[in-house]
């Protein structure tokens, strides 16, 4: 019998083919490293980095300003678009060995999985990130960690609908009073997303997105969007989105609140890697080793409103505790493989 390549194996595997004798496997994480005077001389003499990543641009465009202030000398590139269009990038630029990514960062921790697989990610790991965070968090062989953690929960506008008569669930969402009056993002789009949808029709199943369907949701591409349209009044609640953008509307006294749904919300890990090929080694060894230390872990929570699995990190003051969320449980080694399935079976139902 023979086995159908999806598209995502195929961006990769050429991808792998370019990379060349690069492409190896790692049996076991090399030796952690600290962020040494030789590291930040060396960096400084390449003089910049470019980091690809899904997050919020104007999150992204902070942590940069940061990395930059601690490390003058070192700028630092950053490349937004969504998880899955970087995906396809880096897919496309290593087959055809342009190699212009130093970091990659996603909200699809499917994707570090695959680009593991075909050799495209460097082995090296922090200090940080071998002393700090749990075994779930931060890849066997030292390709990759959780740069950001998340969930992906609903909303609504606190103009538009009462607290007592916003859903509480999933199930609320197929309610007819809801009848255009939801907005949501797209797995072709959004790594977190893709994620989400994998969590969501695992545990609900693909009737529910189904029925989701027939209630004439406003469809819109990025997990950024959402909480932006629900802020706006364009719809008053929303299906899924970032927690993190949601938070941050709500800090600058937006009409937006947050639900958690009762069934559980879809847990969202962000992993970052350091590229084999990256132009910039050193600059990109550095500032991922910043991203992961306390301080670099800290700033995304404080600025923006993420959640660390660091474990010297602390939660947001405004924000519930972690540990009190109940999230549902994230599979990216099945996303890697059924990604392209998901999409396909999204998209016949929604027909976007």
């Amino acid at each position: 019998m023979t086995r159908k390549i999806t598209r995502r194996q195929a961006l990769v595997s050429s991808a792998a083919l370019a990379a060349g004798s690069y492409a190896r496997v790692v049996s076991a994480a090399p030796p952690a490293e600290k962020i040494t005077p030789a590291l930040i001389e060396a960096a400084k003499k390449e003089g910049k980095a470019t980091w690809y990543t899904s997050v919020e641009l104007g999150l992204a465009e902070k942590v940069a300003k940061a990395f930059e202030a601690r490390y003058p000398g070192v700028s630092l590139k950053v490349e937004r678009s969504g998880a899955e269009r970087n995906f396809q990038r880096i897919g496309q630029e290593y087959a055809s060995k342009i190699y212009n990514c130093d970091v990659v960062n996603s909200s699809d921790a499917a994707h570090l999985i695959l680009w593991k697989r075909q050799g495209l990610l460097a082995a090296y790991v922090p200090e940080d990130v071998a002393q700090h965070f749990p075994a779930h968090h931060k890849d066997a062989d030292g390709m990759f960690a959780s740069w950001r953690v998340t969930v992906c929960p609903m909303g609504y506008n606190t103009r538009l609908v009462k607290p007592e008569e916003a859903p509480k669930s999933y199930a609320d969402l197929l309610d007819p009073k809801w009848m255009s009056k939801i907005v949501k993002a797209h797995p072709g789009y959004s790594g977190t997303i893709m994620t989400a949808t994998q969590q969501l029709s695992r545990d609900l199943g693909w009737g529910w997105f189904e029925k989701l369907a027939k209630q004439k949701i406003l469809q819109v591409q990025s997990a950024v969007d959402p909480p932006k349209k629900v802020a706006a009044g364009e719809r008053p609640v929303m299906a899924d989105g970032t927690e993190y953008g949601l938070f941050g509307l709500k800090d600058k006294k937006e009409p937006i609140e947050i639900i958690y749904a009762s069934e559980g919300s879809p847990l969202i890990t962000g992993p970052s890697g350091v590229m084999v090929k990256a132009p910039n080694p050193n600059a990109a060894r550095l500032f991922y080793a910043w991203s992961m230390s306390a301080e670099g872990q800290q700033l995304n929570v404080d600025i923006g409103f993420l959640r660390s699995a660091h474990d010297q990190v602390k939660d947001h003051a405004g924000m519930r505790k972690f540990s009190d969320i109940k999230v549902l449980k994230e599979e990216a080694a099945v996303v890697a493989d059924k990604a392209d399935e998901i999409k396909a079976h999204y998209v016949k139902i929604f027909k976007v």
